[in-house]
């Protein structure tokens, strides 16, 4: 067994944040009143994050870039069928890179939408004034049952595949994600993890944040 640097400290930043705000979200979303605020602020929050994640699934470390992960259907027809290459136990495995794929296009589509929802109350989506009122009902409909149940669902079935991978193939999926390591069968590249990534995520972070505060004030400018 090799031990190698899997996913470097941007990367696990990132999950960690985007599962606390997700929670945040859904916990905040349900309560209602004065809670959404915090709502508005954690979707902003994600909507930085999904940004992030674009950017460095470029630039990041080798097994946090989507080169990395995206696969053929043919190797997941394998992977199905229990053919699957070692190196599909280093980083992202052709199903996991489903999940994951999956589960960034619903939580965008999430934001997305809340951006030009309007809950006809108190509380409305930045850029409710920019689309028409049948696209703001569409996008309100979407975002308070589909894409909430949508979003439910993945959360579950992310954690359904943690538990059967730790119990069922013996491989441990939580732990790389808070240390960075991975033991794996194969001598495979290390993902670089340095003082100068971390500063390049801290900068690509930033312009991200910076990116989506615009684009709330554009809404409020008119």
């Amino acid at each position: 067994m090799h031990t190698i640097r899997v996913w470097d400290l941007p990367t696990r930043l990132f999950h960690w944040l985007l599962a606390a705000c997700v929670v945040g979200l859904i916990v905040t979303g349900s309560i209602g009143g004065n809670w959404m605020n915090w709502h508005l602020r954690l979707g902003y929050a994600v909507l930085t994050l999904l940004l992030f994640r674009l950017v460095w699934g470029f630039v990041g470390g080798h097994w946090s870039r989507f080169g990395s992960f995206v696969y053929a259907p043919s190797s997941l027809l394998a992977y199905l069928k229990g053919r699957g290459k070692p190196e599909h136990q280093v980083g992202h495995s052709p199903l996991g890179a489903l999940s994951v794929f999956g589960l960034l296009l619903i939580l965008a589509a999430q934001v997305g939408t809340g951006l030009i929802s309007d809950d006809e109350i108190s509380f409305f989506g930045p850029l409710v004034r920019f689309v028409s009122g049948e696209t703001v009902s569409l996008a309100t409909g979407y975002h308070k049952d589909i894409g909430k149940l949508l979003v439910l669902a993945l959360v579950a079935l992310h954690l359904a595949a943690i538990a059967y991978y730790k119990w069922v193939k013996k491989q441990a999926l939580v732990r790389p994600m808070i240390d960075g390591d991975k033991q794996v069968p194969v001598s495979v590249r290390s993902a670089r993890d340095t003082a100068g990534t971390r500063v390049l995520a801290l900068v690509v972070l930033a312009l991200c944040g910076w990116g989506v505060s615009e684009l709330v004030s554009l809404g409020a400018a008119f």
